[in-house]
């Protein structure tokens, strides 16, 4: 494929809600523009961007997926991101690095949930819209309806360019506001000029109205024209549409079926025409260190910059190895070139530059501003990294993930799968930065934690089938924690005699309760020598050793401090181990009488809702044994703050999805221990007891 000037490329992330028909949308857009002979479609799994067998299988978008299609010397490069909840963030960094987003709306089911979370994001990066209603031609699709709802969610800018000729099943047909010509399309979406029906004709004046309005608002100069002729020349229309689009003062809509390919020939016309390229960018921006500090550098799209890229996908594909998918910021480059990754300080040499498309990935020598290329086997570059000239260095802020929403412990179900485990999951946490996986310390647990249970459950999906590992999920462990509440002096006393020389230690206590979060205190008040000072850390290494096995249920117990006051040894039998027992024996003792009781992690939570739903989400929230500490709202949505124990939020996510229809959200962070109440804490005694974690004390040690 040839090179394409920045003027001549569109770079647009198509987003919306799940099975809205992005997927078939792009399919079918390649099939009209005479890129694929055979017209993929989701439902028979042959379609250039669902290629993945998992994708496949469940006929959904599980990450960003890449095409291209040349239509009118224009390249014109499509990413198909999610729109299921679970995966729907991975459209961030599609829409960081595009220069505008295809918004595709259900022409039956109007604005749904995840369109509005898209929009959102789209709304971050202040990116220009173009709108889709699609499906036109099922069964109760209404065009007018689901222009009212995106009008009602999203903003009064938002204009239809083309307008639908027949309803449902006899959807055949379109008026082109812009141009006012209408078409009729045939069984391959080849379109047909027709006169303009008589029937809705008033619908076509008023929305050729609203759009001469809104190219008026867009400019001073233009409203004060519009103001004295009550209307705008043809001139004064068409030159400033994509100005207005590109400054975000209107956002077109587009009557189309997918499925059947009408209207799609003249949304890709208008696509080349209006859409903006990615020289309209005024610049993009960054820093001269990983660390973002200092001062702002900025680099205009041009390619007469230096060169820099931003790397925002990973792929990691079985037979090509690594594949690193960029978009080239300023300047241009070719095939072999060495360039300066200043994310990690690392030169890396470039091999051949690709355009991907599905699986396949084509060769070109060369790629300038505002493309988007895939190259292969780089050494050390990941998803987020900033590729550029090594004498003009600069480094992109990277995308921001949401938080993993949901989390599970996961357990290799042979020796084997434990051994390849850790190499498949870093291979899947290249290409997929929303997961997590970590060993937590104290349960000894593998945690992997996603966006939601179908992300979760995907992953195990693809360690079996690509890389031949089975695992087993369970819902991670609390970590619990234990303290004293009362204080305590005893005695711990070691002392073995069998032939020979004998073992002998003995120490003298007090335990005493800390604050929280204090942790462990060790005071030695011996004064003399009743215990030899070397003898004297072997106690306090007892009593840790001890404290790592709680008192209670198995967990270690913290907040405390403890006071060595007295004790005595034997010249010939005592030594570090003796002194080590006879701590242990003394931390034993100790909890006989110092009250032991559990303690559990208390987290940070906020929760993004729509305000109609607030009161329900903070009565949940109480019967969580939360305490909510205060309200807020950010933009439209209402923010609720709380603190609610980590035990009670592990099923959050799926009742917060019910209560909201998957319009919330929730991040939390650990905050503190709170002591475990009683009624609860006697239930996971006798779990630790069933499950072997309270053990009994050799005497003997």
């Amino acid at each position: 494929m040839k090179a394409f000037t920045t003027e001549n490329i569109r770079n647009l992330a198509v987003i919306g809600h799940g099975d809205a028909g992005k997927t078939q949308l792009i399919a079918s857009l390649l099939h009209v523009a005479g890129i694929t002979n055979r017209w993929g479609r989701v439902d028979e799994g042959t379609t250039v961007t669902d290629y993945e067998d998992d994708s496949i299988a469940r006929k959904v978008t599980l990450n960003n997926n890449f095409t291209h299609l040349e239509y009118k010397d224009t390249k014109i490069n499509l990413i198909d991101t999610p729109g299921y909840a679970a995966f729907v963030s991975h459209a961030r960094p599609a829409l960081r690095v595009v220069d505008c987003a295809l918004v595709v709306v259900d022409g039956v089911k109007g604005i749904e949930v995840q369109t509005e979370k898209t929009w959102s994001y789209a709304n971050e990066f202040l990116l220009p819209r173009f709108m889709v209603i699609n499906k036109l031609e099922k069964e109760h699709a209404d065009f007018g309806h689901a222009l009212d709802t995106a009008k009602e969610s999203f903003a009064r800018s938002i204009v239809p360019f083309t307008l639908p000729i027949g309803s449902e099943a006899n959807f055949k047909g379109i008026v082109d506001v812009v141009h006012q010509k209408a078409y009729e399309f045939d069984q391959d979406g080849k379109a047909k000029e027709i006169p303009i029906p008589d029937a809705g004709r008033d619908v076509f004046e008023t929305a050729r109205e609203r759009l001469i309005e809104l190219v008026a608002e867009s400019d001073d100069a233009l409203m004060e024209k519009y103001f004295d002729n009550g209307t705008l020349d043809e001139e004064d229309i068409y030159p400033n549409l994509a100005k207005a689009i590109a400054a975000s003062k209107l956002c077109p809509v587009y009557a189309v079926s997918a499925a059947n390919g009408v209207g799609l020939s003249i949304l890709l016309d208008h696509l080349v025409e209006f859409a903006p390229n990615p020289a309209t960018h005024e610049a993009e921006y960054g820093f001269n260190n990983p660390e973002a500090a200092g001062d702002r550098i900025s680099r205009k799209y041009s390619n007469d910059e230096p060169f820099s890229a931003y790397v925002f996908r990973t792929i990691a594909d079985p037979f090509a190895g690594r594949i690193n998918v960029m978009k080239i910021v300023s300047g241009k480059v070719g095939s072999d070139a060495t360039v300066y990754n200043s994310s990690r300080d690392a030169a890396e040499r470039l091999g051949a530059l690709h355009v991907i498309s599905g699986k396949t990935l084509d060769k070109v020598n060369e790629a300038q501003t505002g493309d988007i290329i895939a190259v292969v086997k780089l050494k050390d570059t990941q998803t987020g990294d900033t590729l550029c000239d090594k004498a003009n260095a600069i480094v992109y802020p990277k995308v921001e993930y949401p938080e993993a929403a949901i989390a599970f412990a996961i357990e290799p179900k042979s020796r084997a799968d434990e051994e390849k485990i850790s190499v498949a999951l870093h291979k899947i946490l290249e290409e997929d930065p929303s997961l997590h996986f970590d060993r937590d310390s104290q349960t000894k647990e593998f945690i992997l934690s996603g966006s939601g249970q179908l992300h979760i459950e995907t992953v195990v999906d693809k360690l079996k089938d690509r890389y031949h590992v089975e695992v087993a999920l369970h819902p991670p462990k609390v970590p619990y924690k234990e303290t004293i509440t009362a204080q305590v002096e005893v005695q711990g006393r070691h002392k073995k005699q069998s032939g020979g020389r004998g073992q002998f230690g003995d120490c003298k206590c007090i335990f005493e309760p800390l604050d929280r979060g204090a942790g462990f205190e060790w005071v030695d008040k011996i004064f003399g020598g009743s215990i030899p000072q070397n003898f004297r850390p072997a106690v306090e290494k007892g009593i840790l050793e001890a404290a790592q096995g709680g008192a209670v249920a198995g967990y270690p117990l913290v907040d405390f401090r403890v006071t060595l006051i007295d004790g005595s040894y034997h010249t010939v039998d005592s030594d570090e181990h003796s002194f080590r027992a006879a701590g242990r024996k003394a931390f034993r003792a100790a909890m006989e009488k110092a009250r032991p009781t559990l303690l559990e992690p208390v987290m940070d939570v906020e929760v993004f809702c729509p305000i109609e739903v607030s009161g329900d989400i903070m009565g949940d929230l109480n019967s969580r044994r939360g305490r909510v500490s205060g309200m807020d709202m950010r933009g439209k949505q209402q923010v609720i703050k709380a603190q609610v124990p980590l035990s009670e939020m592990l099923d959050y996510q799926s009742k917060l999805n019910s209560v909201t229809q998957a319009r919330g959200s929730y991040h939390m962070q650990f905050s503190h221990y709170d002591p475990l109440p009683h009624n609860l804490a006697g239930k996971v005694i006798e779990e630790a007891v069933a499950a072997g974690r309270v053990r009994a004390h050799d005497d003997d040690e």
